[in-house]
This record gives C-alpha cells, sequence and structure tokens, in this order.
C-alpha cells in the first residue's frame, strides 16, 4: 500500500457517514459493502495532479454528470468519481451484503473505470495529450452493524480494526499485494470497517479479494470478544513478531513490512521462514491458507463460484499470486488501458443488486409513482438519498435508497415499459423478436454455466463437505511391472 499523506475526512465523507449512521440506527437499514480505487494521473509522462490539469471531473466526463455531493459526482455507471488530494478516486454504490456482493462490487468499479477511461481516451484526442491512471490503493469497506449496547465488552469498531489487523495480513497479501506492496491497513470509519491495500489490476483478484474480506470481516463481526487472544484460541496463525503501526492516513493501524523480522511482500510465498504465536514455522501462503480454511464456510456463503475457485487455486499455489512475480506488473502503470474490464460477471449471471438498481434509476432520470403523483429523480444527496422532483406542483422531495426498496419493483417496471416503447418505435417487429430470441439463449447459457460451476464446488453426496483448499490427491505409485522375459533364443 502506497503512502499517503494525513488528510482529515472529507465533508462528503462527514455527510455520508451520518446518513449511513442514521440510516442504520433504526430505519431497517441494510448491511452493505463499498469499494473505492485512487489512480495517479501521468500527463504526457510526468505525473501531476488532475485537479491542477482538469480542475473538475466534469471536464473529463462529455455528458451530464448527476451531483452527489461536496466536488463528486456521479457517473451514469452509478459509481462516483472525484478528486482526492492528489489522486482521482472512483467508488462504487452501496451494494447490500448477500452471495455475490464481492464480485457485484468488483465489477461495479471496473465498469466506472471503463467509463472513465473512455472519456479520457475523447479528452485526449481534443488537447492532443496523453493521460495514464497509475493504480495507487484500493479500499474494502464493510458495514458495522453490531448495536452499540454490546461496545461495553470490547465489541468496539476501533478493537475489531485492531484485531482484523492481525488476521486479515497474510491472506490480503496473498490476494491483492504485489512486491512493491508496503502494507495492509485497516481503519474504523464509525459503522464501517475500511480495509486498504494496493490496487489490484486484475479483477478477478479484485473480486476474490473483496469477497474474502467481506466474509471474514463479517464472520469476525459476531464474536463474542474482539481481543486479539481470539486468534490464539481459534488456530489462527499471526507471526510472533508482529505489532501493527498507526495508519498514516486518519485512523486505523497498517501491518507494514517494517512490522516483520523480513518484508513479506519481497520474501519467497513457500519458504517457512515465519514463526507464530503458537511456535509453528511457516510459510506466508501457508498461514494465509490455514486462515482462509478457518473461515471457508463463511467465504463460501458469501462468494461466487469464480471467486471460490481462484482463491482456493492462489491458497493451494495453483494460481500465481502478485508477490511470486519478479517485479509489479506493468498493468498498474496504465490502468484501464493494459488491464480492462472484461465482463467476468454479466448481470444474467449475477444481478444487479437492490441498492444498484435503485441508484441507477435516479440517475438515468426514471420518473416513479409515489403516494398516488409521479415523481422525478433531480440529485443526489451524498450516496443514501435521492431528491426528487413531484411533477404535480413541482415540491421536491428528499427520499433515502432504504425508502426507495419499497418502490423498486414498480420503478423498474415503468423504466423498462419505456425503454421497449422507444425500442418497438425504433426497430421493426421483426428486430425485436430476434432480440428477445438471443436474450432467452443468453439466459439459458447463463443458467448452463451456473449449474457447471455448482458442480465443481458442491459435494456428490449430500450433507458432505468439499475441501477446495485440501493439497490435492497424490497419485499411487504404479505398481512394478515383473521384468520381461528374456527373449528366446
Amino acid at each position: 500500500m502506497a503512502e499517503r499523506q494525513n488528510k482529515r475526512a472529507r465533508r462528503s465523507e462527514q455527510i455520508t457517514r451520518t446518513g449511513r449512521r442514521n440510516a442504520a440506527s433504526g430505519r431497517g437499514s441494510l448491511p452493505a459493502i463499498g469499494l473505492e480505487a485512487e489512480f495517479a494521473t501521468v500527463i504526457d509522462g510526468v505525473p501531476q495532479r488532475p485537479e491542477d490539469v482538469f480542475g473538475s471531473p466534469r471536464r473529463i466526463v462529455r455528458g451530464p454528470l448527476v451531483h452527489r455531493t461536496g466536488r463528486s459526482y456521479h457517473l451514469p455507471t452509478g459509481g462516483a468519481v472525484y478528486f482526492d488530494t492528489g489522486v482521482i478516486e472512483i467508488a462504487t454504490p452501496m451494494i447490500e451484503i448477500a452471495r455475490g456482493c464481492g464480485a457485484r462490487g468488483t465489477r461495479s468499479l471496473w465498469e466506472s473505470l471503463a467509463f472513465l477511461r473512455s472519456e479520457l481516451d475523447a479528452w485526449e484526442a481534443d488537447n492532443g495529450r496523453e493521460v495514464r491512471l497509475v493504480g495507487f490503493s484500493a479500499h474494502y469497506n464493510v458495514s458495522f452493524d453490531l448495536p452499540r449496547e454490546e461496545a461495553a465488552n470490547g465489541r468496539s469498531v476501533e478493537q475489531l480494526a485492531y484485531l482484523l489487523t492481525h488476521l486479515l495480513a497474510a491472506p490480503v497479501m496473498l490476494l491483492a499485494a504485489n512486491r512493491r506492496s508496503t502494507g495492509v491497513g485497516v481503519r474504523p470509519r464509525g459503522n464501517r470497517i475500511e480495509i486498504t491495500a494496493d490496487f489490484t489490476p486484475d479483477a478477478a483478484l479484485m473480486a476474490a479479494t473483496a469477497t474474502f474480506i467481506v466474509a471474514v470481516v463479517r464472520e469476525v463481526m459476531t464474536w463474542p470478544s474482539y481481543d486479539v487472544h481470539q486468534l490464539d484460541a481459534r488456530e489462527i496463525p499471526v507471526v510472533k513478531e508482529f505489532v501493527p503501526v498507526p495508519h498514516s492516513s486518519r485512523k486505523g493501524w497498517v501491518a507494514r513490512y517494517s512490522c516483520f523480522p523480513a518484508n513479506p511482500f519481497t520474501a519467497d510465498v513457500d519458504s517457512a521462514r515465519w514463526t507464530t504465536r503458537g511456535g509453528e514455522r511457516m510459510s506466508l501462503r501457508g498461514m494465509a491458507g490455514r486462515t482462509t480454511r478457518r473461515f471457508w464456510p463463511a467465504i463460501r456463503a458469501m462468494g461466487d463460484p469464480l471467486s471460490l475457485r481462484l482463491i482456493a487455486a492462489v491458497m493451494r499455489g495453483r494460481a500465481p499470486s502478485l508477490l511470486e512475480l519478479d517485479d509489479r506488473p506493468l498493468a498498474y502503470d496504465d490502468v484501464g488501458r493494459l488491464c480492462t474490464w472484461n465482463d467476468l460477471f454479466p448481470v444474467t449471471l449475477l444481478p444487479r443488486s437492490r441498492y444498484e438498481r435503485v441508484l441507477g434509476n435516479a440517475i438515468a432520470g426514471h420518473r416513479v409513482r409515489m403516494g398516488g403523483a409521479w415523481h422525478k429523480p433531480v440529485g443526489m444527496k451524498g450516496w443514501t438519498h435521492v431528491v426528487f422532483r413531484r411533477e404535480k406542483d413541482g415540491t421536491r422531495h428528499v427520499r433515502s435508497l432504504d425508502d426507495m426498496l419499497m418502490h423498486l419493483d414498480a420503478w423498474d417496471r415503468s423504466a423498462e415499459r419505456r425503454a421497449g416503447d422507444r425500442r418497438r418505435s425504433a426497430t421493426g417487429e421483426g428486430e425485436v423478436e430476434r432480440r428477445r430470441a438471443e436474450r432467452r439463449a443468453q439466459v439459458i447459457d447463463t443458467l448452463e454455466r451456473r449449474r457447471e460451476s455448482d458442480a465443481e464446488l458442491l459435494p456428490e453426496t449430500p450433507g458432505e463437505v468439499v475441501n477446495v483448499l485440501a493439497a490435492p490427491p497424490i497419485p499411487a505409485p504404479a505398481s512394478p511391472r515383473s521384468p520381461a522375459p528374456p527373449p528366446r533364443p
């Protein structure tokens, strides 16, 4: 994780945090995740601050943008873009925690990244200059919704952050870090936990990392105590000499390379050079693998098939970790061109989350009927509230995303009906039927792919547990053959 200067919480974050806390305090807000990624900008080969070159994201994106709060704007993809202390930051919308949420968050982030890259390509063509996005950091945010009355026994978000810094270091290094990384951080953010690491220029690895983090954080959240000795009691390996240091950016802790007897980012991941608190000698992969096995039921319940297979493969050494490469991949230096979004998780296979659908309708300006009147979305307040204009009298009304969930199905239907009317008016009936047939075939293919993926992970015998992290079976030695009889004279 690259170093950042100390900075105060942005006003937009303060507003968002307050809104989320109010929503979580008794209005039925769903536990959610959110991903963020930061990119340094290199203009004509020279690193420059994006605010000095562009001034505002509005000078990059050609079409209209929905203002979110402060200096941030929603993209048509549902994510947000803003400039933050010398970097361009992209953030996903809130995505409720459910199976596949890590993949959904990754998809949302990379869709926004692909959109931003296309707008920068157009800016380059108009201005005769070159812009490269250099991967900097990634942040994985997970709701912390422990009731406040339970914080007295040490189960506070601050205590959880300190515990997770010990627990997540090895597996997140193996899944998300590279040989130039410097640390993995955990920050308490009021009603959420934020895990910080280097940006990963591989969407599949990022989805696997997000899946792992969400599952582990939510599982540890249920422990009766957040004391570090819980790791010893549960036989989760931690390097004996490891002591985290304060996070360089706001509150929190970091598992920096200097916290270990040697640099774990450049050491051999399969070398048993680390002495654990339990007295064992283990490799980084061994520690990460054992931690993964301890949490595998939670990970399996949270993950999509692709991410589950990749987590297991990296932990077993069947898929390479970026730490095993000679250096950081070149894709870091031109994100969006040297590494691109290949639609790993199509919507037919992994539908949008409910929060994504609400935000998508709002950003697209789709009308919705509420209380006997049509309302048109005209803006956003932070991540959690939509501003509507009631059409019959022009008054403005602010509704939370959670309030809009009860109107979501009707909102979707009205948007699809209008889109269908436009398609029918623009194309002939034969063309419409052809597209319907293509969609039906795509759904059938998606269902078949899902069955194949589940068949790889699910046990053949009901009730049996598949140990996908177990070492591969060693083939039995071939039975010795009897020596061939000597040829007859």
